[in-house]
């Protein structure tokens, strides 16, 4: 186990009663590590499951402006655990952060904060004060906008902060790839380009906003709010390697904590105040393991159940994605290899019945790998901006080295389904229209799939298959669709996709992924609704002194890349347990 002291060591870590004891040091976590122990007279001791990353040790496939790697090395992420994407679908694998700075360590960088809209309907789905006039303060709180926020306009730097933690950019145009430039040529009539992704709610084209320090680096919260100054508190221990085991209780009392290492030995932490930061699929696990859930279920574990709560681990979101690519000739494809590649974005609304404004989101990738293949693709990777089909997770034992069984149930609401097939007709309509097809190879329908993981992987013998891959792409001319149908797509074409909805839907369907963005499983709610985990301060019902703080108390998912609402949550939920906000 690795253990962070600013002081002599064990003598906070090994005190009778920690303040506050974090569980989980992701995205949130590090957060609220950072903003509780402001206060000098207030323990706080946060503990990660996985390794430390500080500007010290942060390496080289995670400092890239380019993050093609980080997620893809089984270091970085929980090794075990796997998910359904839609029915019929098979298990696959499902990439979440174990380290030290959660998501904001291994993700896209993408730094938007979705419609306001989002967050009144928080509120009115019983998240009494995260309104967007509540929560507009603590995006701003926690960011600097190096574009707009210094802004001599007031009506933009209302909307943007200056002086946060987390440093916020535009890719400059002169090092946007001729690929993405195309793209937003084309889409300019319809969705014209745009100054702001995180201004005014409007469907549009937008640089894309990305999280990165002065240097082009990224930022994970375990250095941008962690950092050294922090990290010397002497009311502050981080401890990593280590797991929640379950919560421990004096009656209905959190009281700390069991932890489990590596190597199956236990010890105890004890505070007095419990608060669990492990994300939207290990917080409910650890609910579910420490007896708050379903009591039938739990019975069924052998697990005492302490609070009985049917919506632990149930109203589990994400957002759908599709996929349609392209092959980049050498003028098209980008001159900088390192520089980030979700350079752009399209913002639209699908107009179906149901549906709100801005419902969907297309990602224009420059590359769409960190790999000699991903460089020679351009792709439009899209994705229901505001999903409506909702899964869950369950536990399959009570041992904490089980993942939970998990099942987003994509596509199961028909609005989810309908909407992907847009956007597949969307992206093939771009990169078809003439001006594109004169700059670009063969169209493909595409999705990250466990094939397309599964080659990404670092290694000898994958990247000798990717090298040759490339290789062909490059010289086959006339043959090249044949390649890509035959080795790429597996015989699937988009114009016999386009031509037969029958056929579409079953692609869509069973090609279905994910973006990364799970959330909602111990969702804050009113008193009275059965299924809310939480109040809005993040408060377990049934429990007292147990908080949650991250992506699992979303009531719905917001239209946007979920790392910066996260961080916003644990800004928000730090004041409140601190007392410091209205809505305390």
């Amino acid at each position: 186990m690795d253990r962070i002291f600013s002081h002599e060591p064990h003598s906070l870590y090994l005190s009778n009663v920690i303040d506050y004891l974090i569980l989980g040091g992701g995205s949130a976590g590090c957060v609220l590590a950072a903003r509780l122990s402001e206060d000098a007279g207030k323990t706080v001791c946060l503990v990660e499951a996985g390794r430390d990353i500080s500007q010290a040790t942060m390496p080289a496939d995670i400092r890239s402006r380019y993050p093609g790697r980080a997620y893809l090395d089984s270091t970085n992420i929980w090794q075990q655990l796997k998910a359904r994407m839609s029915a019929p679908a098979a298990l696959r694998r499902y990439e979440q952060a174990r380290l030290l700075g959660g998501g904001s360590a291994i993700n896209a960088l993408m730094a938007n904060r979705g419609a306001p809209a989002d967050y009144d309907e928080w509120q009115a789905l019983g998240a009494q004060g995260w309104n967007w006039e509540a929560c507009l303060p603590y995006f701003r709180k926690l960011e600097t906008d190096h574009d707009f926020g210094n802004s001599s306009d007031v009506s933009i730097s209302a909307l943007h902060g200056a002086s946060g933690p987390l440093r916020i950019q535009r890719t400059a145009w002169t090092r946007i790839s001729p690929f993405v430039k195309a793209v937003l040529d084309t889409l300019k009539h319809d969705y014209p380009l745009r100054a702001d992704q995180n201004g005014a709610w409007e469907d549009g084209t937008f640089i894309g906003s990305i999280a990165v320090s002065a240097g082009g680096e990224r930022i994970p919260t375990s250095i941008c709010y962690l950092d050294e100054a922090v990290r010397a508190r002497s009311n502050l221990a981080i401890c990593t390697h280590e797991t929640a085991e379950r919560i421990l209780f004096d009656g209905r009392r959190a009281v700390g904590a069991r932890m489990i290492r590596p190597d199956g030995t236990h010890h105890d932490i004890r505070a007095g105040y419990v608060i669990v930061c492990s994300g939207a699929i290990h917080s409910p696990a650890l609910l579910l393991r420490s007896g708050i859930g379903p009591a039938d279920e739990l019975a069924a574990l052998g697990i005492d159940v302490l609070a009985h709560r049917e919506g632990v681990g149930r109203n589990l979101m994400e957002h759908p994605s599709i996929a349609v690519s392209a092959y980049l000739p050498r003028a098209a494809r980008t001159p900088f290899r390192h520089e980030h590649h979700e350079q752009a974005i399209v913002r639209f609304s699908s107009g179906l019945p149901g549906t709100v404004p801005g419902d969907m989101h297309g990602a224009i990738l420059s590359r769409s790998g960190w790999h000699s293949v991903g460089y020679r693709l351009g792709t439009m990777f899209f994705w229901v901006n505001k999903s409506y089909s909702r899964g869950r997770l369950k536990l399959k034992s009570s041992s904490a080295f089980d993942e939970p069984e998990v099942d987003f149930a994509m596509l199961s609401d028909a609005r989810d389904l309908e909407r992907l097939k847009l956007a597949l007709r969307l992206g093939a309509q771009t990169l078809s229209a003439p001006p594109m097809a004169a700059r670009l190879g063969t169209v493909f329908p595409s999705s990250y799939s466990p094939r397309v993981a599964a080659v990404a992987v670092p290694g000898a013998w994958n990247a000798l298959q990717r090298g040759a891959l490339s290789l062909l792409l490059d010289i086959a001319g006339p043959l090249r669709a044949s390649l890509v149908r035959r080795v790429v797509t597996q015989g699937v074409t988009l114009n016999e996709l386009l031509a037969d909805d029958t056929a579409l839907t079953q692609f869509v369907t069973r090609s279905v992924g994910g973006t990364w963005h799970p959330s909602g499983t111990c969702r804050m709610g009113a008193a009275d609704d059965p299924l809310a985990v939480t109040d809005a301060r993040g408060a377990v019902y049934g429990v007292e002194h147990l908080h949650v703080c991250d992506a699992s108390l979303m009531p719905s998912i917001p239209c946007a890349n979920t790392n910066v609402p996260t961080i916003m949550i644990a800004e928000r939920i730090a004041d409140l347990l601190r007392g410091r906000s209205s809505g305390s």
